[in-house]
């Protein structure tokens, strides 16, 4: 195990440049043809979140300021944000392999590196929108403070554990199209249970919050609002750190043993 994990780190240093580029050239494919271009990355995300903001505080009334005094909109903005990258990794990164197939059969690039450039081109995209959201968070009159330095420890930490997602369910993707199908189905009951849209802390249902505590994207979701509205370290919650590094070590196990068992079947599989 500790051999192939070290073999999946190895890959991803040595290719790290050639990921590097391959990232930047996603970014540029996924907006050539636009007039707006890279605009897109941005629109979309804020005709979202105004649908959404609208929705709530505007239509259902369940907006509210926190006790620093920062608006709904801040709250609803903390979370979602970091929800697009978690998206585009369950939706797309778990299938990544059928997206580079020339990668594969044509110039042998490491399997393990493949999801990695996925994951970093999507990361520079969720690194935009941190802008836009620190732009937010200034703009609601909340000051520089010490919380904040949670959020780039939280970016890594998203990097990191998605793109062992991606690693582990790419792989299994390659070798059946029902794990894509089953994983794209459920990226609508995971945004609408995980807390994207709602308060984890108003349920006191103590089953519900065990499996909340499990789910990473209430996790991340959470540990952003932590830093950016609700101004908690997100250690504070001593069930969701335990519940998150629980699932982390066990998502590395099940990816390290998916790549020792199918890395070397994927190419004749694509």
């Amino acid at each position: 195990m500790l051999s192939t994990l070290s073999e999946i780190l190895r890959d991803n240093w040595e290719w790290r440049h050639q990921i590097g580029r391959l990232s930047i050239f996603e970014l540029v494919k996924k907006s050539r043809g636009a007039v707006l271009s890279w605009g897109w990355f941005f629109i979309k995300p804020a005709m979202y979140i105004f649908c959404f903001w609208f929705a709530l505080e505007m239509g259902l009334r369940q907006g509210a300021a926190s006790a620093s005094g920062a608006p709904y909109i801040l709250w609803l903005c903390a979370g979602i944000i970091p929800w697009f990258f978690m998206q585009d990794m369950i939706n797309t990164g778990t299938d990544v392999l059928h997206r580079y197939p020339y990668l594969v059969n044509k110039i042998k690039f490491p399997i393990s590196s493949i999801s990695a450039i996925y994951t970093t081109a999507t990361m520079l995209v969720q690194l935009m929108l941190m802008v836009v959201l620190f732009a937010i968070y200034f703009l609601c009159g909340q000051p520089l403070d010490i919380y904040l330095l949670q959020v780039p420890v939280l970016l890594v930490l998203m990097f990191v554990f998605w793109d062992m997602v991606s690693i582990a369910f790419s792989e299994l993707s390659a070798v059946s199209k029902d794990v894509a199908n089953l994983i794209q189905a459920l990226s609508t009951p995971v945004f609408w249970l995980s807390g994207v849209i709602f308060s984890v802390s108003n349920i006191h249902v103590e089953w519900i919050q065990a499996v909340l505590n499990i789910n990473p994207v209430t996790f991340f979701v959470s540990a952003f609002r932590a830093a950016f509205y609700e101004k908690t370290w997100i250690w504070e919650n001593a069930g969701l750190c335990i519940g998150f590094a629980a699932v982390f070590v066990i998502t590395a196990v099940f990816m390290v043993f998916v790549y020792k068992r199918l890395s070397k079947e994927v190419p004749d599989v694509l």
